[in-house]
């Protein structure tokens, strides 16, 4: 009875040599994760690095285009006036309002700056002709600091443009500049967020679905029976993801007529283009799922990796963030992630009315990235065979 006693107050008390050895344990199995470990170190210095260098809700250096109805001395001083004040990037000229409205439609501008004829005159003759800024408002932080600061623009060039005479008559200035934001004149945020919120969803949902559902079936050695049949990558690839484009039709449906009846969110542009982009878009994120079930041991590290992907399609694709604020270096890793390509997409077609030439190249780039995601993921599954 003593001893039975004694054994059960060592057992009740703390034993360091206990601790110690559970304490051992969990080091092992955490240098064995290693996918595991890496997320715990890698996400957080991914964060910081993003979030401290990439992210800037101020952006500059805007592509800009300029319509040259007059080139006088006025109108170089107003230009000089924007290309010093950072925000603009003028990248030359543009011929005609058809010419400048395509380049705000395919996203190579942010603003059109058009010079109307006789501009220098008018001002001498005192008839306030007014300079357009044509502005992509389509995301409206990207072009809102922008637009803000262009009256303190115009007043700088006004005082060193204007000499002798014309000196006087620069208050209030003789000429103005009208800003016309195109594709969400009311500058409402849910016009930008909504149809982004249907790549970030469809990347979500599409990448952990298929790489959770490809390691269970690792899990409970049904993919072993699958392995001892005949049937090649490729064939596996395209069966174990196919039925998951439904999933995606389903998501996508539900979530336009949400969009359209609670948000008013307008679709203006070519089905035929928003029906290519999205279909390339969801076979590639099934492809990354397909190439991640090969790198994952368990379904836990299945949904880490899935989220280790998430995150730069969110921070990076320009859905929450300016594409164009970002440095150079953020936006060359943004152009590899294939939601950055589909937002432009479908913000192109929902709210710009582009079709498929406009959305041509972006498809080209998922097209690319599907191809390279595609031949990594049958190489890794044959690495798991062998």
């Amino acid at each position: 009875m003593t001893e039975a006693k004694e054994i059960l107050s060592r057992r009740s008390g703390f034993s360091l040599r206990r601790f110690g050895a559970v304490l051992y344990k969990e080091f092992i199995q955490m240098r064995r994760d290693r996918v595991t470990f890496g997320m715990m170190i890698g996400l957080p210095l991914i964060q910081l690095f993003l979030f401290g260098f990439a992210i800037n809700a101020d952006p500059r250096h805007l592509p800009t285009l300029v319509e040259m109805g007059d080139n006088g001395p006025i109108t170089r001083a107003v230009i000089a006036a924007m290309q010093q004040s950072d925000y603009f990037d003028f990248r030359g000229p543009v011929a005609g309002t058809a010419a400048g409205e395509e380049a705000l439609r395919r996203g190579d501008a942010n603003f059109v700056v058009v010079i109307p004829q006789n501009f220098e005159r008018d001002v001498v003759r005192g008839r306030a002709p007014e300079i357009l800024v044509a502005a992509d408002a389509s995301d409206p932080s990207a072009v809102g600091g922008a637009a803000a600061a262009l009256s303190g623009i115009v007043q700088s060039a006004v005082g060193e443009a204007l000499v002798g005479p014309l000196a006087k008559a620069g208050s209030p200035p003789p000429f103005s500049i009208v800003v016309h934001r195109e594709y969400n004149p009311e500058g409402k945020t849910s016009t930008n967020i909504v149809p982004g919120l249907l790549a970030i969803i469809l990347s979500m949902t599409m990448v952990m679905i298929t790489a959770v559902a490809i390691v269970k079936e690792t899990e409970r050695g049904t993919m072993e029976m699958l392995i001892a049949t005949p049937v090649r990558p490729f064939e596996v690839m395209l069966g174990k993801i196919l039925p998951y484009v439904f999933v995606g039709y389903v998501q996508t449906i539900v979530f336009l007529i949400s969009a359209y009846l609670v948000f008013q969110v307008p679709f203006d542009g070519s089905w035929w283009a928003f029906f290519v982009g999205f279909n390339l878009f969801i076979v590639v994120n099934l492809a990354l799922g397909f190439l991640i079930s090969t790198a994952a041991r368990n379904q836990m590290q299945a949904m880490q990796l899935s989220f280790f992907t998430i995150l730069p399609s969110i921070l990076l694709s320009g859905f929450m963030f300016p594409f164009a604020g970002m440095p150079g270096w953020a936006q060359f890793i943004g152009q590899g992630v294939p939601a950055t390509h589909f937002l432009r997409i479908i913000r192109a077609v929902m709210l710009k009315g582009g079709d498929i030439h406009d959305v041509g190249a972006e498809c080209l780039a998922l097209g690319a990235i599907l191809v390279v995601i595609s031949i990594i993921a049958m190489l890794r599954y044959r690495q798991t065979l062998d």
